[in-house]
């Protein structure tokens, strides 16, 4: 156990710290390979981990495939546009709107393309609008905690949803109708907590003439139009796959290949470009750390788990679902939400309790957000703001992750327990 928790230890420190530019994905797969050469893992677990996280691994590219081709022909640009006007200049209501957008956006694109796409495109919008920056940041701080906490609605929707509604064999429709309303409170309760916690800083009014119009930022007006229809399609073709038992990873990655090749037909994206410039690295990061982490399950963590699990699943129904859903939101914020989810998951392999495996996804998504490093959502979004100039310091975010998730949290495990 000492060994592995080096090892993992050692690995979470230099993603987070990257030193010399190290990305994140190299830094996992040196963790691993160090666990296989020290004998904390075999590639017989390679092989385990591979087959846990492939479905998942390769949907995740779909979707950002999907996301930066549409983020290409000016979608959600447009979308941002829009939200802007029809908030008035309000600075309430655009505040919400911009919530909800972010919502929107992580449920059909995930969290994670929430944090690349939307997070440079919302930041643009408040510096044309001439807000000051502490309004800036408290409009990103709102953007970046809804990227995580309106990730539940859809198996795709964030990649702890894939990974576990495979290891539970959860059907896209079953998933869906048990998350719905657990979506639902995340969402209303996420506007209501970040409105308490960051109204100060958000200005009245807000002077909107200075946004172009939201048309002029389309690259193509008949392929986004288009992309409307696609997108309608892609979503029933996810529940048809359900039906005939496909991965989802068959409609994520062929939707996003096959919109690629539309729009390439539009002259309106560089293919290669789109390919090259995905984020390749987070691949390596996902089977990486998973390797890495199922070392400390070789070490016995996750029997160590199993008896606490055991131990709330006989008190009662919400009692075991609270307690899961905090259990796994603590290890998200101090491991990192992409391990905890698998370690969990085997953890609750045998307890006949399907509801905490909804739990355990629930506490992924959210708690993280108590951590600056709790998921690679949020190190994908510190690393845009840094780039566009934006730094927000480990007390800051921590002081305003520790204060909102939580109740939040506590909320949303209540719904989820009203669900079953």
């Amino acid at each position: 156990m000492i060994l592995s928790s080096l090892i993992f230890i050692i690995t979470l420190i230099f993603i987070i710290w990257q030193p010399k530019n190290l990305q994140i994905g190299t830094t996992a797969v040196i963790g691993a390979i160090v666990a296989l050469v020290l004998g904390v893992v075999s590639f017989s677990d390679v092989l385990i981990v591979t087959d846990i996280v492939w479905d998942a691994t390769l949907s995740f590219i779909g979707i950002i495939i999907l996301s930066m081709v549409l983020d290409e022909i000016g979608f959600f640009e447009w979308c941002a546009l829009k939200m802007a006007k029809f908030s008035n200049g309000n600075g309430f209501k655009m505040f919400v709107y911009s919530i909800l957008l972010g919502a929107f956006v992580s449920a059909l694109f995930a969290n994670d393309g929430a944090a690349l796409i939307l997070t440079p495109i919302l930041l643009a919008k408040m510096k044309i609008l001439k807000l000051n920056m502490k309004s800036i940041i408290a409009f990103l701080l709102a953007g970046g905690f809804i990227a995580d906490s309106a990730s539940l609605p859809l198996v795709f929707s964030n990649l702890t949803n894939i990974v576990t509604a495979n290891y539970f064999n959860i059907g896209f429709s079953e998933y869906i109708s048990n998350m719905l309303l657990p979506f639902i409170v995340s969402v209303i309760t996420s506007i209501v907590f970040l409105w308490i916690l960051l109204r100060k800083d958000i200005p009245k009014q807000v002077d909107i003439s200075l946004l172009k119009d939201p048309q002029s930022v389309l690259k193509s007006e008949s392929l986004f139009y288009i992309s409307w229809v696609f997108l309608g399609i892609l979503l029933a073709g996810y529940f048809i796959g359900d039906a005939y038992d496909l991965p989802v990873s068959v409609f994520a990655l062929g939707g996003g290949v096959l919109f690629l090749l539309i729009a390439t037909l539009f002259k309106t994206v560089e293919p290669l470009h789109i390919i090259k410039e995905a984020p390749w690295q987070v691949v390596w990061f996902s089977i990486g750390l998973y390797i890495v982490v199922y070392g400390l399950k070789n070490a016995g963590l996750t029997e160590y788990l199993t008896i606490i699990l055991q131990d709330l699943s006989q008190r009662g129904d919400t009692i075991a679902i609270i307690g899961t859903g905090f259990l796994s939101a603590f290890l998200s914020a101090i491991m990192n939400n992409m391990p905890t989810v698998m370690i969990m998951d085997i953890a609750l392999q045998d307890i006949p309790n399907q509801a905490l495996a909804y739990a355990n996804i629930i506490g992924c998504n959210l708690g993280p957000k108590m951590t600056p490093f709790g998921s690679l959502a949020t190190l994908l979004w510190l690393h845009v703001l840094a780039k566009n100039g934006v730094n927000i310091s480990f007390a800051q975010y921590s002081k305003f992750g520790l204060i909102i998730t939580p109740p939040v949290l506590l909320i949303v495990l209540l719904a989820l327990a009203i669900s079953f």
